[in-house]
């Protein structure tokens, strides 16, 4: 599958969590259903992926973490907004 159609299969699946929950709840409880949702779909994903930072040659573990990593390739990142500023139009789950 390519990158431009697994990302839209994505965000169809971001669609559906946020049409049957609504606005308002906690990131936690869409990571969970959005995961659901990926595997309902046969979309391979991994949860909280941990992400090294490289420095000098070493890689130190920092505590970052990837909220879903989606196919190795696609990085999703949930962030919980109640109002955007300026009219800036994007997609929020």
């Amino acid at each position: 599958m390519g990158f431009d159609e697994l990302s839209n299969q994505v965000i169809g699946c971001a669609i559906k969590v946020h049409r049957e929950l609504g606005p308002g709840l906690l990131e936690s409880t869409y990571e969970q259903c959005l995961a659901h949702e990926l595997k309902l779909n046969g979309i391979a994903f991994r949860l909280q992926h941990p992400q090294p930072v490289e420095y000098k040659g070493i890689r130190l573990d920092c505590g970052y973490r990837i909220d879903i990593l989606v196919a190795d390739a696609l990085i999703l990142e949930l962030i919980n907004v109640t109002k955007l500023k300026n009219g800036i139009k994007r997609f929020v789950l």
